[in-house]
């Protein structure tokens, strides 16, 4: 990939913080985010965040009918925009993406259409996906393009690529992207349930166990959050990281949520991103592994016949943090800057890891439903 794309600024909000710092801090203890909601486990943003975005929402009279999916991504990304140092007269485009989009929302409205056969005036444009990325660039002033979308699970690291895709052509030199969440109500815990792939074992020290290719039950847990990321053309010198391979794809689906025994879509996708790089020279993979039997099992094969049985060091946060649906890949983008940075490893506590000497390169995956995987690898600048 020439010239490098260079991430410049980033932001989350999530179960463990708000900065780079608190993310950094709370990936240091064994200590997992899940609480109950709904009779069920998952992983909430802290009560500090919360308030934070109470606050956004009365801030401004337009605001208070937004769902919080909208409310996350104006916080993460003003707060990814100033970490870049960009301003009013830069001239960038928005990508933001959801899986779920304004579930609560919509399903306020919903309910209210049937108990009275009427539904508020604002209950169609504050429901649509494309509602998020025009609030952004209406609180951020911008005069770039706007694009929402949505590829479930690998939605925020499509929306690097199409932000990449953009820069590239020259109609754009700076991109923000990234994605958000707000999935946590009775009836998507129960959608995920009915798929049979929410964990059930809320007991266990570790309820939520990706990699662990021993389980015997599903144990994928949901949580909410979003995260930014401003992408900028070339070798910034202010870059966090550089984006140095891209690689997508998809496959035949055999189910509708299902991907192929040795997740051809994920040794497609690493393969792409690995076109001018020595699969040695990767040190760490953070994998999208949610915590189901066959899903994590499935990408893991995928890893072994791109790389071979010594392949690099395989991590994973979702033990911690649960799965963000679309935000997910972004929360691995700063997971891999935050140990580039550090020059650390940051193992999940109940698998055996061999940690490596050093981290300068490191790939992340995530995929969806219907198989549309995204490999990007990052180096260190």
């Amino acid at each position: 990939m020439n010239p490098p794309i260079s991430i410049t600024g980033i932001s989350s909000i999530s179960p463990i913080g708000a900065s780079l710092a608190e993310s950094w801090k709370g990936y240091q203890n064994k200590s997992h985010c899940f609480t109950i909601k709904h009779n069920e486990l998952v992983a909430s943003l802290p009560p500090n965040i919360r308030d934070d975005i109470q606050d956004l929402r009365h801030s401004d009279s337009k605001y208070k009918a937004l769902d919080d999916t909208v409310l996350f991504a104006i916080y993460t990304s003003r707060m990814a925009v100033q970490n870049a140092h960009w301003n009013s007269s830069d001239r960038y485009g928005i990508n933001i993406s959801s899986s779920r989009g304004a579930t609560e929302l919509f399903e306020v409205h919903y309910k209210e259409f049937l108990n009275s056969n009427k539904v508020s005036p604002l209950g169609s444009p504050n429901t649509t996906l494309g509602n998020i990325s025009s609030w952004v660039a209406h609180d951020l002033q911008t005069r770039g393009p706007e694009i929402s979308h949505s590829i479930t699970c690998s939605s925020a690291l499509h929306a690097i690529l199409n932000g990449i895709a953009w820069i590239r052509s020259g109609m754009c030199q700076k991109f923000l992207v990234g994605g958000s969440e707000a999935p946590l109500t009775a009836f998507t815990i129960a959608q995920m349930q009915a798929l049979k792939i929410y964990n059930k074992n809320k007991t266990e020290e570790y309820p939520c166990r990706p990699l662990d290719l021993e389980k015997t039950t599903n144990s994928m847990i949901l949580s909410e959050g979003a995260s930014m990321a401003c992408l900028e053309s070339g070798t910034s010198k202010n870059a966090l990281a550089h984006i140095i391979g891209i690689g997508y794809a998809t496959e035949l689906l055999e189910h509708n949520v299902a991907i192929s025994t040795d997740a051809i879509c994920f040794q497609r996708s690493m393969n792409m991103a690995l076109k001018n790089i020595k699969p040695l020279d990767i040190d760490v993979i953070i994998t999208h592994t949610p915590g189901t039997i066959k899903g994590d099992l499935a990408e893991y094969n995928a890893i072994k016949k791109v790389f071979g049985k010594d392949h690099p060091a395989l991590t994973n946060n979702k033990w911690k943090l649960g799965h963000t649906l679309s935000v997910s890949g972004m929360l691995n983008i700063e997971m891999a800057i935050l140990m580039m940075q550090q020059q650390r490893f940051i193992p999940i506590p109940f698998i055996k890891h061999e940690i490596p000497k050093e981290i300068n390169k490191i790939m992340i995956n995530a995929v969806g439903f219907g198989g549309n995987a995204v490999s990007i690898i990052l180096s260190k600048p």
